[in-house]
């Protein structure tokens, strides 16, 4: 995968923060501590826009759409 370099300004009180996770061997440099904390932030806010979208469903819709053509197919499932 292939990288890009960027420039950031953070303020002194995260990087110290960042730094000390750094020293605890938690991240191996800065560079990977910020983009895993970019990586999971990104994502999170990829879930939350699914489930914003998700809740613009109507749950009787699609339930109807679900289960449409589903008790002509029962017939023909085999018995357990």
């Amino acid at each position: 995968m292939s990288r890009s370099k960027i420039a950031i300004s953070i303020d002194e009180t995260t990087l110290a923060r960042l730094d000390t996770l750094v020293q605890r061997e938690v991240f191996p440099n800065r560079s990977q501590a910020i983009e895993e904390a970019v990586a999971e932030k990104l994502e999170r806010l990829e879930r939350s826009r699914l489930a914003r979208e998700c809740a613009k469903l109507d749950p009787t819709f699609e339930k109807r759409l679900a289960e449409e053509g589903l008790s002509e197919d029962l017939a023909e499932w085999p018995e357990y």
